[in-house]
């Protein structure tokens, strides 16, 4: 049995990978329990050094890179060039911010020293999806490594060439072995990984489905996780909000990644005063995105990353226009080779259709007419998901309210499209997971919180 990484655009494979068998694993699994007991004596400095490294290498080849992304999984080719520059910024971050972050806290008691410090847990098993394929990863690995712990990824099967990539790069930084290393393992196999006694703790960036499984077998054998699973990202627009620069913006973040992104927007709440005008712009923008080869630099919109993903896509749309929801532009699969999808805009979007109840990964706009603020903050939070939110205001200090007190997400944004920043914590509430990502708290969710009482 082996994974095939599938070229979106053209459909044809473009690589096959053998599946690593069990002792292979096994072998990989023990290699990355012995880096770790190596790589925890490593000095901050030292581990800062070697970090840093690995962002040198990444901005070395960077063109190569982002090509692979491109190739794997669709990724228009001035993103996947994005993506690769965040990595490098997320490596260099942490080996700056590290030692600052993990720095002993004093804490006054009858004493004569008493105080808390972080020390590593061991080997983090990360199960990463395909659609950012190697920020995902870096992410994760950036400050689990600088904490001391090492890594061994468990990837989306379809940017396999992607995983053994970045296993190469801290290969070629004379990294100690089984720092990093990755699996070429089905989900069927993921069980099994997580009860290895050399596993400590289990990192996920995926869907609901996918979180519930692992978080619910990392329970059962008492290992730390942290769950990053999907979004239906409300953008709440307000009557006096800038329209022009709204709808840019909200067209912007519906459309990284061809669409396919947790924290795109994905459903537009809008004043009943501006909704028209709304929809109009929107739909124009939307129409004028350019739909082609995602190696093209004019490129907006790129394929899907793969046919089921658009066959998903497709009946979602479909069934929300069968229970009311009127198609604006778009709807359809594009008819050309690759799994494209025409950006997509659809209105009376109500409660109990899927472009309202789920999460569309894909170039799909689902608007939705509010009566008042009131009304547009309770269709925002009628959401099983909390990842991203936002809100557009004239009224900055309205917005900051409503994003810090009435929003229900982990990453609320005032005029402006969610992202992920090395500097701010990520993650959701809700069915969009626990724990955070990036920033001190992101490297802190893998460390022993020790006490330390002298006397």
């Amino acid at each position: 049995m082996g994974m095939e990484s599938i070229n979106p655009a053209t459909e044809e494979v473009a690589h096959r990978y053998d599946v690593h068998p069990s002792p292979e694993v096994t072998r990989l699994l023990e290699d990355a329990e012995a880096g770790f007991e190596q790589w925890r004596e490593y000095r901050l400095k030292e581990r800062a050094t070697i970090l840093w490294a690995v962002a040198s290498a990444l901005r070395d080849q960077r063109d190569a890179l982002a090509r692979l992304i491109v190739t794997e999984m669709g990724k228009p080719l001035s993103q996947a060039l994005g993506e690769i520059d965040k990595c490098a910024w997320v490596c260099e971050y942490y080996s700056e911010k590290a030692p600052a972050f993990l720095e002993s806290l004093p804490i006054a008691t009858e004493a004569e020293e008493s105080y808390a410090c972080y020390r590593p847990l061991g080997v983090l098993l990360a199960i990463m999806p395909w659609n950012f394929p190697f920020w995902q990863v870096f992410r994760a690995v950036a400050p689990a490594t600088m904490a001391g712990n090492s890594v061994v990824l468990k990837h989306a099967s379809n940017v396999s060439g992607c995983a053994l990539a970045i296993q190469t790069l801290f290969q070629t930084v004379n990294a100690p072995k089984g720092l990093f290393s990755t699996l070429l393992v089905g989900s069927e196999q993921i069980p099994q990984v997580i009860e290895h006694p050399a596993v400590q703790a289990v990192t996920l960036t995926g869907s609901e489905q996918a979180g519930r499984m692992v978080a619910s077998k990392a329970g059962q054998e008492l290992k730390k996780s942290v769950m990053e699973l999907g979004g239906s990202d409300p953008y709440v627009v307000l009557e006096d909000a800038d329209l022009e620069k709204t709808v840019t913006t909200c067209v912007t973040s519906r459309l990284i990644n061809s669409g396919q992104s947790c924290i795109a927007a994905k459903r537009f709440i809008v004043q009943a005063s501006r909704f028209h005008d709304f929809v109009d712009l929107m739909a124009k923008q939307m129409a004028e995105a350019s739909i082609g080869d995602p190696m093209q630099d004019e490129t907006r919109v790129g394929p899907l990353a793969r046919a089921d993903l658009r066959e998903e896509l497709h009946r979602q749309v479909s069934s929300s226009c069968e229970k009311g929801a009127e198609c604006v532009i778009g709807g359809r699969p594009v008819d050309r080779k690759g799994y494209y999808y025409e950006p997509t805009v659809l209105t009376n979007v109500q409660a109990g259709m899927p472009v309202y109840d789920e999460e569309t990964f894909g170039p799909v706009a689902a608007v939705i007419k509010a009566r008042d603020e009131r009304e547009a903050i309770e269709i925002a939070n009628d959401t099983r998901f909390g990842l991203g939110a936002a809100v557009f205001t004239a009224d900055r200090e309205k917005g900051e309210h409503i994003a810090a007190n009435d929003l229900n997400a982990g990453c609320c944004f005032v005029n402006d499209f969610v992202k992920s920043d090395p500097r701010l914590p990520f993650g959701g509430v809700k069915r969009s997971g626990y724990g955070r990502e990036l920033s001190e708290f992101g490297i802190r969710e893998f460390v022993n919180i020790k006490t330390v009482v002298c006397r």
